[in-house]
């Protein structure tokens, strides 16, 4: 079995401090976007979203971490899906996602430095400017790279967001307990 890699030392004292962990959808916690067209000219929009993140968000609720989403485009597949994961702040149709942020700091009563946020896009980057742990999907555009602490080597919607609480996890020295309660629960 592979010796687990250490994690940096400036990353794990961001990562210890997380509190709440927040996320893009399109392209973050969803692989995208798809629209099935109908022959009356409508369109069904589908997600994916990914069962190793699902499981992950489990595993974050039950370590007492915060999660939610603040996203530009509103859906009943995403809105169903953070019902399921238990999220605790669900923003969707929000253009600016800066003064949702703001809101959900007052809410959550934490600093920017108690914030992990994950995204891939350009706007994106307000967010992980002010966050304690900004981190970009291992697909997103170049200048959201350049804004994070750590990048996933997941794509977004493959499994970026459960890195990213293993990540956290693993830094607050969590992990280990929290594995054993997923082996001997059914969550």
């Amino acid at each position: 079995m592979p010796k687990a890699k250490k994690i940096p030392a400036q990353l794990s004292r961001r990562a210890k401090q997380i509190q709440v962990l927040l996320m893009d959808v399109d392209g973050t916690f969803s692989r995208g976007v798809w629209l099935l067209s109908r022959p009356d000219g409508t369109a069904v929009e589908l997600k994916g979203f990914d069962p190793h993140d699902g499981q992950g968000l489990t595993l974050a609720r039950t370590a007492g971490l915060r999660t939610g989403v603040i996203t530009g485009r509103e859906s009943p597949a995403l809105a169903r899906r953070a019902r399921e994961m238990d999220m605790e702040f669900v923003y969707q149709k929000q253009g600016h996602k800066l003064p949702v942020y703001e809101e959900i700091l007052r809410k959550a009563g934490v600093s920017d430095a108690q914030v992990a946020y994950v995204g891939d896009d350009l706007p994106d980057i307000p967010l992980l400017k002010r966050a304690g742990l900004a981190v970009a999907v291992g697909d997103a555009v170049a200048e959201v790279k350049r804004a994070a602490h750590f990048i996933t080597k997941a794509r977004g919607g493959e499994g970026a967001i459960r890195e990213v609480v293993e990540l956290i996890l693993k830094s607050q020295g969590k992990w280990d307990s929290i594995i054993e309660k997923a082996r001997a629960t059914t969550f």
